[in-house]
């Protein structure tokens, strides 16, 4: 018997769709259209700035624009990006060590940039598609080790990057570690450095560049909500045939952005992207004067409390309110190591919390913030997501293997946010003028091959537990 691989129903209630659009359940037309030029699976983050970016490329080498299909299994971004912590954190060091030893300098040098290109390409089309009501804010990242062994591991990671000549280092400020706790405001803080970040209302943003389709587009869109995948089968000819409980649709390219639910479509990607579940919750503190005011945190922050690989984030809403998530440095892994972890591993239920991680959150800022003892904050709401963990730490970019005129965009470990939206203006080129992954600015390793399904395929076959999924994220 298969596996159940659609989005479950009646799933959790973010803090970001509390605010609806009303393109929230769209339907461009009653039905679904015969046919389509390109049909892209998946209305999150990255299916729906991929359509942006095929409809808004440089038509010049393009004869004709493309007739474009997003189908939906449930609303506009209801999946892991309307359910992540609201964080644009471009990542140099903490799996750049990991990507020199697997892949060179050169390769992981590539990574770091891209991610932190995306703070200016999300200012720029924010800015572009005045996409006015999305909160983005451009900050600080303050990240705090609790633990003094692995803040200077972190430290050493992080020099001996800047001696390789890794420019982008020069954007991370290391605090003395004398005044880690009275800069960062976290109690007990051993070390603490901080590089540039941003903060942003996901499906607000997301929407925004829905309606800029929709006046980019016109007639070539059509976007169907609450209308799940069920199979995609090709005859050998020029056209998919593309199943939904609604009926068909046959397209002459399909795009999976499906992340976290890309096994049941595309099984050869079962042991390359793994399903998650992460948890997140929303903190406020009260107004009604029942409670000292709290002390103003204008960072975002990543918390580490102790020596796992675990890891809290957390942004500060223009309102003053937390967003947090994590955790998941308190699951306790077997000896089987996170596969062994029902709850959290290989997980598409987004419709219930974690039970092991619910009442972390309880009382965490009078736990770790200076100043927040007697504020009274308290959980507001609680919700989860499924992110799509890859297995090779590195998201699947590109041509499908095996699978012409198919194309991917997953795998994003829980840290779309700045890898997404330039990862999609790349695959857009792809799609519209045939271009090769190596002729795209695309980093090296996000290359969908067979060469890397195989080798992710027999490292898990030998027990390999990849590093990627003992990382908490979802930012």
């Amino acid at each position: 018997m298969p596996k159940p691989f659609l989005p479950v129903p009646n799933s959790t209630l973010p803090f970001w769709l509390t605010d609806r659009s009303p393109l929230d359940q769209i339907r461009s037309t009653p039905d679904l259209p015969l046919e389509s030029d390109i049909i892209i699976i998946g209305a999150g983050y990255a299916g729906i700035s991929l359509a942006y970016h095929l409809l808004t490329s440089d038509p010049s080498s393009s004869s004709e624009a493309p007739t474009i299909t997003i189908l939906e299994a449930r609303s506009i971004c209801s999946g892991a990006t309307g359910r992540n912590g609201g964080h644009v954190r471009p990542d140099t060091y903490s799996l750049i060590p990991l990507y020199i030893n697997r892949y060179g300098l050169d390769a992981a040098r590539e990574v770091a940039e891209f991610e932190l290109s995306h703070i200016k390409a999300i200012q720029d089309v924010i800015r572009t598609e005045a996409i006015d009501d999305c909160d983005f804010l451009l900050t600080q990242n303050m990240n705090v080790f609790l633990d003094q062994e692995r803040g200077n591991a972190t430290k050493e990671a992080i020099e001996a990057l800047r001696k390789t000549g890794c420019g982008f280092v020069d954007d991370i400020f290391q605090i003395p570690d004398r005044d880690a706790e009275s800069i960062s405001g976290v109690k007990g803080a051993k070390t603490a450095f901080s590089f540039t970040a941003g903060s942003i209302w996901p499906y607000k943003f997301i929407m925004g560049l829905l309606r800029s389709i929709l006046k980019h587009g016109g007639d070539r869109v059509n976007i169907q909500t609450t209308t799940p995948v069920t199979s995609v089968t090709s005859d050998g000819s020029i056209w998919h045939t593309i199943a939904t409980p609604r009926g068909t649709v046959k397209a002459k390219k399909v795009v999976y952005t499906t992340n976290a639910y890309t096994f049941g479509l595309l099984p050869e990607y079962e042991p390359a992207i793994i399903p998650a579940k992460g948890m997140v919750a929303h903190i406020v503190s009260p107004t009604d004067g029942k409670g000292k005011r709290p002390p103003f945190l204008s960072q975002t922050y990543i918390l580490r409390p102790d020596s796992s690989d675990g890891a809290d984030y957390m942004i500060v809403r223009p309102d003053g309110s937390i967003i947090i998530g994590g955790a998941h440095q308190i699951h306790t892994f077997p000896e089987k190591g996170p596969e062994g972890n029902s709850e959290w591993y290989g997980n598409i239920d987004d419709a219930s919390l974690i039970e092991s991680t619910k009442d972390y959150f309880e009382g965490y800022m009078q736990r770790y913030f200076v100043g927040w003892e007697d504020t009274g904050a308290v959980v507001e709401g609680l919700w989860t997501g499924i992110m799509g963990y890859s297995a090779d730490s590195a998201p699947h970019i590109g041509a499908i293997p095996s699978r012409p005129t198919q194309f991917i965009a997953a795998g994003f470990n829980g840290h779309g946010m700045p890898v997404i939206f330039l990862s999609t203006k790349g695959l857009a080129q792809m799609i519209l003028h045939d271009k090769s992954f190596d002729d795209t600015d695309l980093p090296r390793i996000y290359k969908s091959s067979a060469e890397r399904l195989d080798a992710i395929k027999r490292g898990r076959e030998g027990g390999d537990i990849l590093q990627s999924v003992t990382v908490s994220s979802s930012e």
